[in-house]
C-alpha cells in the first residue's frame, strides 16, 4: 500500500514538473508571439510617423502630392501698414518653418521639439490673393485670370468664406501635427497677418483604403475619378509653363481655387439609392459610370434604354463635370476634403456638413469656370448642395533649399 503510494506521489511530482515545463514553454511562446504582434502593430505606425514628402522641388507639395488623410486650410489678410519689405520677411521666415516643419525637424524659435518629431507626410502649401500684388508694388505681375470668381446663380456666399490674400493649405496624416503647424505658422506671422478663415477637413485614416483609392465625399461618391494622374496630365492641365500667358515669375505654379460646399444630408437620405445614381452619373458602390463596370470605363452619353432614355441622365453630375470638348484644358485636379461641424443653431438640419472643394489649373478661365457654369446651370446635385465660400490664389512655383516662396516677385 505504502509503495503504491510513492508511486502516486512520485507520479504527480514528475507530472507537475513537466506540467510546468510545458507550461513555461506555453508562455513564453504565448509570450513571443504577443510581443511579435504587437512589434508588428506598431511597425506600421512608426514607419507613417517618420515619413516625410519633400519640401524643395520644382512645383510646391501638397498638389500633386497623393491625398493625405487630414486638411487644415487657413487663409490670411496682411496687416494695415505692411509693405514689400515686411511681406518678403513673412515670407522667408514661413517658407524656412515650413521647410523643417515637413521634414521632423524643430524650426527656429519653437520651444516644442517634441511635436515636429513626426511629420507623418506633411506637406505646406502656399498661395497669394489678388490685393497681395498691390500690397507688395507689383500689380503688373498678376495674372490676368487673378481676380474674384464670378457669382453664379446658385451661389449663396458667406463672406466668412470669402477671399483672402494668402492661403495656406497644411495637410497630413498625424491631426496634431498639423495642429502644431498651423499654429506655429500663425503665431511666427502675427506681426504681419491675421487669420480670415480656418478650415478643416478630412478623408480616409491613413491606410484605411487601397493606395491610389479615389476618396469619396459625404454622400458616398468617389470625388476625383477624372483626375490627371501621370506627369504628363499634370503638365497639361496643372502646372504653368512657358506657354502660358502668366507671368514668368508663376512657371511651375498653378492656380487654387477654394469652393465650401454645404451638403443638405437631411434631403440627400430621402432618396433610394437608384436615384442617387441617376444624379450622379455613377454607381456608388464603384464609381463605374452608368454605362460601365469599373470606375475608369469610358462613360457612353449616348447609351439609351429600352425606351430610349438616355441611361447617364445629361444633367447628372458626371455629365456635367466631364470635357466637353476636344481641348484637354477642360478638365482640373481635384483636391477635396469633408467637413463635418456642429449643427448649427436654429436650424432645422441634423448636420452641417460639406466639402472644401480645392482644385488646381492653369488657368480658370478655361477650367474651372466653364466647368462650375454648367454645373451652375442643371446639375441634378444643385438640388442638395450650396455653394457658400469662394476664394482664388496664385499658387507660386516651389523653391530650392535657399530660396522662399514667391522670391521672383521682389
Amino acid at each position: 500500500m505504502q509503495s503504491h503510494k510513492n508511486h502516486n506521489a512520485r507520479f504527480t511530482r514528475r507530472g507537475f514538473l513537466v506540467a510546468t515545463s510545458a507550461l513555461a514553454g506555453t508562455s513564453a511562446l504565448s509570450a513571443c508571439t504577443k510581443e511579435q504582434a504587437q512589434q508588428e502593430s506598431v511597425e506600421p505606425q512608426v514607419e507613417l510617423a517618420q515619413q516625410t514628402v519633400a519640401f524643395d522641388g520644382a512645383h510646391q507639395a501638397g498638389i500633386a502630392t497623393p491625398a493625405q488623410s487630414h486638411m487644415t486650410l487657413v487663409g490670411f489678410d496682411l496687416r494695415a501698414g505692411v509693405d514689400a519689405a515686411a511681406v518678403r520677411r513673412l515670407l522667408r521666415l514661413w517658407t524656412q518653418d515650413a521647410r523643417d516643419l515637413t521634414q521632423g525637424r524643430n524650426p527656429l524659435g519653437s520651444l516644442e521639439p517634441e511635436m515636429v518629431r513626426k511629420p507623418a507626410n506633411l506637406t505646406i502649401t502656399c498661395g497669394f490673393g489678388p490685393r497681395f500684388f498691390d500690397i507688395i508694388g507689383k500689380g503688373s505681375q498678376r495674372p490676368d485670370w487673378l481676380t474674384p470668381l464670378p457669382v453664379f446663380s446658385n451661389d449663396r456666399l458667406d463672406e466668412r468664406w470669402g477671399q483672402s490674400d494668402l492661403v495656406i493649405q497644411f495637410c497630413g496624416d498625424d491631426p496634431l501635427t498639423i495642429a502644431f503647424a498651423v499654429r506655429h505658422l500663425t503665431r511666427a506671422g502675427i506681426d504681419y497677418a491675421t487669420t480670415r478663415w480656418f478650415q478643416q477637413g478630412f478623408l480616409n485614416a491613413h491606410g484605411s483604403h487601397e493606395k491610389g483609392e479615389t476618396p469619396r465625399n459625404l454622400f458616398g461618391q468617389k470625388d476625383g475619378t477624372i483626375n490627371p494622374r501621370t506627369s504628363q496630365e499634370f503638365d497639361q492641365q496643372v502646372w504653368i509653363d512657358e506657354d502660358s500667358d502668366s507671368p514668368e515669375w508663376l512657371r511651375g505654379g498653378s492656380c487654387m481655387i477654394v469652393r465650401r460646399i454645404h451638403m443638405n444630408l437631411d434631403l440627400w437620405e430621402e432618396l433610394d439609392r437608384g436615384s442617387r445614381e441617376v444624379s450622379l452619373g455613377r454607381r456608388l458602390d464603384s464609381g463605374a459610370p452608368l454605362t460601365g463596370k469599373e470606375e475608369f470605363d469610358e462613360a457612353d452619353f449616348s447609351a439609351k434604354d429600352d425606351y430610349g432614355i438616355p441611361i447617364i441622365d445629361v444633367n447628372s453630375h458626371m455629365a456635367l463635370a466631364a470635357p466637353h470638348s476636344d481641348n484637354k484644358r477642360d478638365r482640373l485636379l481635384r483636391r477635396a476634403y469633408n467637413y463635418n461641424e456642429a449643427p448649427i443653431p436654429g436650424s432645422a438640419e441634423l448636420s452641417n456638413a460639406g466639402l472644401i472643394f480645392c482644385c488646381f489649373q492653369k488657368d480658370p478661365r478655361e477650367q474651372f469656370i466653364p466647368i462650375q457654369q454648367r454645373l451652375n446651370d442643371s446639375d441634378r446635385l444643385n438640388i442638395w448642395i450650396t455653394h457658400i465660400g469662394s476664394a482664388i490664389y496664385a499658387i507660386a512655383p516651389g523653391v530650392s533649399e535657399d530660396q522662399h516662396w514667391g522670391e521672383a516677385l521682389f
